[in-house]
Parts: structure tokens; sequence; C-alpha cells
């Protein structure tokens, strides 16, 4: 957690959710149903993935994700991934203004909730209490991907710092998931090192691998041992 001690994440989740529905909010029937990073995915596709997700933040913060689980695995719907699925398909023949509309006001409760729980609070998670602090910084980690499949702006002046607490998220992942990655971090790089496999990284890189988004030229089990947050 020292590697987060200065970050808060609850203004961290306002802002990236700040960035996407100001990008939400701009775009035209053609914005919605460009393509995104997130193969077979448009635009639209991931504000219903963000919607989707809700029902589960809401379970951690009520304290029923178990029962959300075995209710969902009751209509075949096990895994995150099938989860995801079907949290998209759910809204595809909905107006994309009510999905707007419904993730504005669900994920808007989930800040509010957390942040007045306080980071040193915990909630109801899959792997069982987990911290709200180390929880938001997941949705922090979350939000920034999905800002960036969509191509939502990021300011100049605000890059630098974004990515800072991104490496440090990436590195906190790395450390939780106990993997056999050692990273060592440089003025301008992340040295990363994996078995037989060494390689140094840009931030930006670094933070792309992490999320399961690597670039073509990072070796593919280097890009396989560094995804921790996707």
């Amino acid at each position: 957690m020292d590697l987060l001690k200065d970050y808060d994440p609850f203004a961290i989740f306002d802002a990236e959710a700040e960035r996407l529905d100001a990008f939400f909010s701009g775009l035209d029937a053609a914005g919605w149903e460009r393509p995104t990073r997130c193969a077979g995915w448009s635009v639209r596709d991931v504000l219903a993935h963000l919607a989707g997700e809700e029902l589960y933040n809401h379970a951690a913060l009520d304290g029923i994700v178990q029962q959300l689980t075995a209710g969902l695995a009751a209509e075949g719907i096990t895994g995150f991934n099938e989860f995801n699925e079907w949290s998209v398909r759910q809204r595809r023949g909905v107006p994309v203004s009510q999905v707007l509309a419904e993730w504005r006001e669900k994920n808007g409760e989930t800040r509010a909730r957390m942040r007045a729980l306080g980071r040193d609070a915990t909630l109801d998670t899959l792997v069982g209490p987990y911290p709200v602090g180390s929880q938001t910084f997941h949705y922090d980690s979350e939000y920034a991907t999905h800002a960036d499949d969509v191509g939502a702006p990021v300011g100049e002046e605000e890059f630098h710092d974004r990515t800072l607490w991104r490496v440090a998220v990436g590195r906190f992942a790395l450390a939780e998931h106990d993997t056999k990655v050692q990273v060592e971090q440089t003025a301008d790089q992340i040295w990363v090192h994996a078995g037989d496999l060494s390689a140094g990284l840009s931030y930006p890189e670094f933070v792309n691998a992490t999320v399961g988004r690597a670039s073509p030229e990072t070796d593919p089990r280097l890009a396989e041992a560094l995804r921790c947050l996707a």
C-alpha cells in the first residue's frame, strides 16, 4: 500500500467518471457505433458494460456478492467474461440515452457510498472482505482503461500525473497477485524481469501491459506475466 499512500482513490474515481461522462455526452449516433480497443465492442457496448458492472459494485456495497453470483449462475452466467457479455447484450435494445442515465445514477451512488465508507473500511467482494480504498483503485484503473479504449481525451497537463498513479496501481496489483515479476522503476522507464525475460518499458507501455493492452512489440510471455488488472 505504500505505493498508493499519496493518491486519493476517490478523487481519481470521480475524475475518470467525469472524463467518461463528458466524452459520452458529446457523441452523435455515429460516435456510439465506433469500434474500440475492446475486441467486438463499440463505444455503446463499453457504456453498457460500465452500466452492467454497477450490479456487482452495488452487491459489494450491500454485502450480497454471493447471492448475486448464485443468482447469475442459476441463469448459466459464470465468470467475468460471461457476465460482461451478458451485461452488454441486456442493453443492446435499450435507447443509449437510457443506458447513459442508468450508468450515471448507479455509478454516482457507488462513488458516493465508497467515499463515505473511507479507504480503510472493508466491503464484500468475490475474494471476501477487501479494503474499500484498494477496491476503488481497481475501479480507477478500470475506468481509465476504458476511457482510453473509447478514445476519451486526456489533457496534456494531466497526462503525466495520470500515468504515475496508473503505474503505482499496476505495481500494487502485481504485488497483490504475488506474481514472479520483478519491477524496478527509474525516472523514465520500468525495468521488468520475469523468469529469463527482461525488458525496459516506458511508463505508458507498462500501464498498457498491466491492463491487457500490451503493444505488439512486447514479448507475449512478458505481456501475459504483467497482465494483472484485466
